[in-house]
């Protein structure tokens, strides 16, 4: 008679002899699994929340440092068109020696200047009294009001632009006293 030896084996759900635990599974129950994959899948998402939560500060800050440097160079700007006023108003006399009229409004650009390339300045000039002078005692004087306007998006080539509704207009605004 002949015997035959029939091993049965019994097997998991992973195709694995019963008995035969993978490293990665090594000591585990089922419910630690579980647990483990939701803990990861929240510490990712936390993190990505994290990390989009930084890159939206990073941005904003970014954005803040280019304003602030555009108003900056349109402060530098007005100061610019001030001193050119003041420049004019000073130097300049009429033929007969009395300090001269206004000049018109006056559009400035700053071609040669990279950092104020984009802006433009408008400057602005009114005399007290428009003709004559104001006598203080045995001098005689006259007042000059400068106004210069700086921006970045001029309407018509000339500062304020009151129309502009993007978020990158800058504009600044100096007055100067003068007396002559």
């Amino acid at each position: 008679m002949k015997r035959e030896l029939v091993l049965i084996v019994a097997v998991n759900a992973q195709g694995l002899p019963r008995g035969a635990i993978t490293t990665a599974r090594q000591g585990l129950p089922q419910r630690a699994l579980g647990f483990t994959t939701v803990s990861m899948v929240f510490i990712l998402v936390v993190l990505a929340a994290l990390a989009a939560a930084l890159a939206s500060i990073s941005q904003r800050q970014q954005l803040g440092f280019a304003s602030e440097m555009a108003a900056s160079r349109a402060y530098q700007a007005a100061v610019a068109g001030l001193e050119w006023g003041t420049f004019q108003m000073l130097r300049t006399s009429d033929a007969s020696g009395n300090p001269p009229a206004c000049f018109g409004s006056t559009n400035l650009t700053f071609a040669g200047a990279a950092a104020l390339s984009d802006f433009t300045v408008t400057v602005q000039c009114s005399r007290t009294p428009s003709s004559g002078f104001v006598a203080d005692g045995a001098t005689n004087i006259v007042f000059y009001q400068l106004t210069a306007t700086a921006c970045n998006l001029p309407s018509g080539g000339a500062c304020p632009n009151s129309s502009s509704t993007q978020g990158s207009y800058v504009e600044r605004q100096l007055s100067r006293s003068l007396a002559r």
